[in-house]
């Protein structure tokens, strides 16, 4: 009708969570670092950048909504202080059992 005004839809706007938090896992895993939602293949995942501690290089992982068992946003210096205490790891070695593979070397071209 004339005169009528239809306003236009607000664009949608993502709010993304990012924070420094504990996060626990179902399982009885317990992680400390930098939190933040991320989509991979259409899906959110929640990744954890667990810091760097003493001589142990930090790591990334990716986690579905339904692995979390709860997360406690905390600050900073309280994250690696628990990654510092938790002294998690990317992967145990026990956990995969990888063949180990041999070197390559200048004998192993003159046998063939």
């Amino acid at each position: 009708m004339a005169g009528d005004h239809i306003e236009p839809e607000a664009p949608q706007t993502v709010t993304t969570f990012e924070a420094w938090a504990i996060l626990e896992l179902f399982g009885h895993n317990i992680l400390a670092g930098k939190v933040s939602e991320q989509i991979i293949a259409g899906q959110g995942f929640l990744r954890i950048d667990v810091p760097d501690v003493d001589s142990q290089k930090g790591f990334t992982k990716f986690y579905g909504p339904k692995a979390i068992y709860s997360l406690t946003p905390t600050d900073e210096a309280t994250a690696r202080a628990a990654a510092r205490r938790m002294r998690a790891v990317p992967i145990e070695p026990w956990k995969i059992n990888l063949p180990q593979i041999a070197e390559h070397t200048e004998d192993d071209d003159e046998r063939r």
